[in-house]
């Protein structure tokens, strides 16, 4: 891999893994716009560790906050938020184990990926004008919480996108643009993390090079920067930007393969 396709790879990983409009899908059309070899889906998730350094550093507090209520050394709200995460982040890990082989074959063609693009834009769509938009992460019950975690584990398919997946169902159960984002963000913590353990065993020693690492470093500052970004962006306007943005995407895709 090339210094050139890293900071590309990272930047792409870093910009779009909080923006709802999937950065999994982003990180496969690129080698194909570009002629690159694609880097296979253990380096995607590699790209991810700068990304969750970047959730990290940003919700150090409310991590700390989560915590201490798991443990039930804090606020008992906290404690709840903390457990129902558990609960949300339990599809998901079925689906990364049983589903991995899947995923790396089948579902990483641009085709497929386009599909995917336009039907969970336009739910980004419909979620966002019909969304009562008042809850807040306070409101997070049990089956709120499974219901947004039913919602990521379908984000294991490149195209849906995590975080649309999750913002998408979290509007469409009553919670604010922001407070949506956020516990979004929050659940992708586990998630990533264990995507990344998942796929340790997979990244050869060969791979551990600078040009690795750059990807990973382009991808936590971009995500970070990302991560502000939107949560900036949602106490203002609303997602139908990202709505069109993926169905144009998604059609632009099928246009060019029926195309060639």
């Amino acid at each position: 891999m090339s210094l050139i396709q890293a900071v590309v790879l990272g930047l792409v990983q870093g910009v779009t893994e909080f923006i709802p409009v999937s950065s999994s899908a982003h990180l496969v059309l690129f080698p194909h716009l570009f002629g690159w070899k694609d880097q296979g889906l253990a380096y995607d998730v590699a790209l991810h560790w700068g990304t969750l350094a970047a959730l990290i550093l940003y919700f150090r507090g409310d991590i700390l906050s989560l915590a201490k209520g798991a443990l039930g050394r804090g606020e008992k709200n906290a404690g709840r938020l903390a457990w129902g995460i558990v609960l949300a982040t339990i599809p998901a890990a079925a689906a990364g184990v049983f589903l991995d082989d899947y995923v790396e074959t089948i579902f990483r063609r641009p085709e497929r990926i386009a599909g995917a693009l336009i039907l969970f834009g336009i739910l980004l769509g419909i979620a966002d004008r019909l969304g009562r938009k008042e809850g807040t992460l306070e409101t997070v019950d049990w089956k709120i919480a499974l219901g947004i975690g039913c919602a990521q584990a379908l984000a294991i398919m490149p195209g849906v996108s995590r975080s649309g997946s999750t913002i998408t169902a979290a509007l469409l159960l009553g919670l604010s643009r922001v407070e949506a984002a956020r516990y979004s963000f929050l659940l992708g913590i586990p998630v990533i993390m264990g995507a990344g353990i998942l796929k340790i065993r997979d990244i050869s020693p060969e791979m551990l090079d600078a040009v690795f690492f750059l990807g990973i470093a382009v991808s936590f500052i971009s995500g970070y920067g990302a991560i502000r970004f939107l949560l900036g962006f949602l106490s203002k306007k609303g997602l139908t930007g990202f709505a069109v943005y993926r169905v144009a995407l998604g059609l632009t895709i099928i246009a060019f393969a029926l195309a060639r």
